[in-house]
This record gives structure tokens, sequence and C-alpha cells, in this order.
């Protein structure tokens, strides 16, 4: 090797100042730099502003496709602070769309709920736009900021007067970082409308301006729900037979932790399990989704046990049994949530699992009590599920000992050998 090769000294190390690092591995922030990464921008943007819904200050949240592909997000909100930092010596506004880390989510009197806990969710999203726009009404006034790849392009800028409060976020993806550049409508909208039925009593909006009928209007939707939960597991298993009158809907607290949880049974026969925390779809689960799995399961098994309803099963019934054909919605409040990584797919507090497990093992313990017509028939399920697995398994079983290897036709008791 040569000397030049050889040499390893400190000025092969590189600092990454400010935002450098998030343009330079967007991946560990957004997960990736293709679709699932490129809406995962607006996600972020979307979740300050139902955060701010969470604290009560926000019922209305827009969210429109520009007909550049650029996105915009208006709520009306408080407002961004625009005041001085005391540490930072700049605006409130230049901290949180400049800084990693900064924000308004680890000081619990601001948001004793959010999903935003890191700080670097709308800073991300300045880093990997072209272009970022920021307007804050507060105070009376309106102010305005401009960015593009996270640096500044003017000072903070009085521009008007203003009636109300809210933030408006503008912002293009940088087309050289993400190999998808264009966003897909049905995308967003299932996400606004999973915020919606998560946040009853919140209205949100997606309109589409790459989108125009002949008249001149945008495809536009309106999302709302009145009944929370109940109406999202209905609406998920609408196109399926439902078993029970009605969803199942279990609202408690435990460990200063809220649960809430819709469920339902239908004739299928596979599991469809949705989790959230802080209105972040955990997409992999996590210890709420473990915590409610444990509940169910136990408080079926010893109501069915109570009330004699397993006599006639004859089969072993095993945990899965009592989730076959259930869809429901499981989605928790927690102050400080322990994610997997910034893309926030997995839950991790350990004493969520306990909590979960106790609500929903005492609000199911009390509905199924109330209602023994909805009992019987979700024990009935769970007994045919057992049944069929049985039954599907001894079938297996003897397929594979009538199979050209299970023996070649040798007697009974060498058969197996």
């Amino acid at each position: 090797m040569s000397e030049e090769k050889e040499q390893y000294s400190a000025s092969n190390i590189q600092v990454l100042e400010g935002l450098e690092a998030v343009r330079k591995r967007p991946a560990m922030y957004i997960g990736d730099i293709s679709a699932k990464g490129l809406h995962h921008l607006v996600y972020e943007v979307v979740d300050n502003s139902i955060d701010e819904a969470l604290a009560g200050y926000a019922t209305d949240i827009e969210v429109t496709i520009n007909p550049d592909n650029s996105i915009t997000v208006v709520d009306n909100g408080r407002g961004i602070p625009v005041d001085m930092h005391e540490k930072e010596h700049k605006s409130a506004l230049e901290v949180v769309l400049t800084v990693l880390h900064a924000g308004g989510k680890f000081d619990k009197g601001s948001y004793k709920v959010s999903g935003g806990l890191h700080g670097v969710g709308v800073s991300c999203v300045n880093a990997l736009s072209t272009y970022l726009r920021a307007e804050i009404h507060r105070n009376g006034k309106a102010y305005m900021l401009e960015y593009s790849c996270g640096k500044p392009t003017c000072d903070l800028t009085v521009i008007g007067e203003s009636d109300h409060t809210g933030t408006m976020i503008t912002f293009k993806p940088d087309d050289s970082i993400f190999v998808v550049h264009e966003y897909d409508y049905s995308t967003l909208a299932n996400r606004l409308r999973d915020l919606a039925f998560l946040n009853a009593g919140i209205t949100l909006t997606l309109t589409d301006l790459r989108d125009v009928a002949e008249d001149g209007t945008p495809r536009h939707e309106r999302f709302y729900s009145a009944e929370g939960l109940r109406e999202f597991v209905r609406y998920i298993d609408s196109n399926k037979e439902s078993l029970i009158d009605d969803v199942i809907d279990l609202k408690t607290e435990r460990q200063g932790i809220p649960v809430e949880v819709a469920l339902t049974y239908n004739s299928t026969y596979n599991e469809n399990v949705y989790s959230f925390v802080n209105n972040i779809n955990t997409i992999e689960g996590g210890t709420h989704l473990t915590g409610f799995r444990r509940g169910l399961t136990s408080t079926l098994k010893k109501y069915a046990e109570d009330n004699n309803l397993l006599k006639n099963a004859k089969v072993e019934i095993a945990s899965d049994d009592f989730r076959e054909g259930l869809t429901a919605v499981v989605s928790v409040k927690v102050m400080e949530p322990q994610f997997e990584g910034q893309t926030k797919t997995k839950l991790g507090n350990s004493e969520v699992i306990g909590a979960v497990q106790t609500s929903v093992s005492e609000a199911l313990r009390n509905y199924l009590e109330e209602n023994p017509r909805q009992a019987r028939t979700i024990v009935d399920k769970v007994i045919l599920a057992a049944q069929a697995r049985h039954a599907a398994n001894n079938a297996r079983k003897q397929v594979q000992r009538k199979s050209p290897l299970s023996g070649g036709g040798l007697p009974g008791k060498l058969a197996d050998c």
C-alpha cells in the first residue's frame, strides 16, 4: 500500500454541521428516499398540527397538493412561536426549522401528549426540501420565513396583520434526494382518514390542485368522525359480515395511560388489528399490541371457562383462535413514548404492556357480563376456529403420511421409520 493510502488521521474525520447530516443520510430520519419517505415528510408536518389539536388548540387541518407537487399544510392552532430564543439567539421559529432535537415536545407543559418526541420532524422536512415557506399567524400579525435546502433565504418578516392564529407550511421535496417525485393522493387520503377516526371532532381536508375537473373544481375530500374508533372499525369491516350487533368500544385509563380499543368479529378467518400511539400508526406493533392481545385472550378464555362454554369444544384452544375473525383498532396516549427509530413503527415502553392488558381485561370483562348473547357468539367463533385448525392439522398429517416419501409401501410398523 502506498504511504498516502495508509494515512488515517484527524483530518479524515468529518463533522456535519446543522442539517447537513439529514441531507447526507436522509433514510436515518425518514425511513427511506422512495415513496414511503416522500410521504413521511407530509406526515411529520401534519403530526405537528395534530399535536396542537391534542393540546386543545386546533380544530381544522388542511392539506393541499399544489400543481408543482409541493405540499401546503395549514392549521388553526396557536402558531409556532416567533419570539427570540434566549439560548440560540434567533427566533423560535428558526430554531424549530433548523435545529435538530428542538421543539415544544420536551416540555410537557406545552404538549402533555404528542407524536413528536425527538424534535427532528419539521427540521428534517426543511433539510430535504428545495423550498420551504413558513407563515405564522399570532399576536395579531402574520410572519413569514423561507428556506432552501435547510438554509434561510430571508429573515423573519412581518407581512401583515392577522385576526386569527395558526401555522401554514409549504414545502417542495428535493428531487435530487428522492427517487419518487410525485405524491399519491390515495396514500395521503388514507393517512388523513385514519387521523380523523383517531381524533373525533377534528376536521381534516385534502385538496389536489393537480387534478382539476372541467368546471375548475379540484379533487377534494373532507375527513371527520363523530364516533372515532367505532366508525374506524365499521369502515375497515364495511365489506365483511359481522357476527355481533355493533362494535365493542372500550375506553379506560391505567397508570396514567389512556387506552381506547374498538373491536368486532366477522365471519372471515383473518386477524386484522391496527395499533396507534399518539396518533402514530405503529405498523410493527409493540408493547401496546402485546398488552391488547394478552388482555383479550385471557379475558375471553376465563369468561368461557367460568360459564362452562368450552365443554363442547373437544379440542385444545390456542391463543390465535381467540383472534380469528377479529378486527380491532388499539389507540394509546403515552406521555413519554419510546419508539424504535425516528419513523416510529414499533413502541418499546415496557410499562404499557401491563397498563393496556389490565385496561382491556377490565373493560372487556364488563362488556361480556353485560352482553351474554354477544359473548356467546364470540366464544362460538373461537371454538369453531380451534376445531377448524385441529381438522386442518389432521388433514395435513394424513396427506404427508400418504406422500411418496412416507415409506414406499412398507408394512405399517416400518412405514414411519
